[in-house]
């Protein structure tokens, strides 16, 4: 298959509400009130946490078959350590995360090693997953 382009946009609103938008989807982002926001959405790294553990069961839904996995329940829990501080310029450490962990939970009756081989598929084929996984070229491209 040929290379795909994906887009987003996003939009600043009032504050540090944004609203990102999709093909013809839209998602309000924001920030707790502690960071200046109004609440009325997940943040940026709660979004990025989010987006990993959906693409991560959109892969488990997606392959189960292959895997021969009676998929009765799947669900990820994801956490992500940071130091605000980066962000909000107080030191000199790094704004991202610099751990992320996840947790598949996969209710199923197959046996423990297809589960084991399937668990690691869907960690090798996770679009983004393999991003934050491995460096990317992010690229600012000049305005119109």
């Amino acid at each position: 298959m040929a290379l795909t382009t994906v887009k987003a946009k996003t939009f600043l609103k009032e504050n540090v509400l944004v609203e990102a938008e999709a093909r013809s989807h839209k998602v309000i982002i924001d920030e707790p009130a502690e960071l200046g926001g109004t609440d009325k959405g997940m943040n940026p790294v709660e979004l990025l946490l989010s987006a990993l553990g959906a693409c991560q069961a959109i892969v488990a839904r997606t392959y189960a078959k292959k895997f021969e996995i009676d998929l009765q329940n799947f669900w990820v829990e994801v956490e992500g350590d940071l130091d605000i501080d980066g962000f909000l310029g107080k030191s000199d450490v790094r704004p991202g995360f610099q751990t992320i962990r996840y947790t598949f939970h996969i209710e199923t009756t197959a046996p423990q090693e297809k589960v084991e081989a399937y668990k690691e598929y869907i960690e090798a084929h996770c679009p983004v997953g393999d991003t934050i996984a491995n460096t990317v070229n992010l690229v600012s491209v000049e305005s119109q």
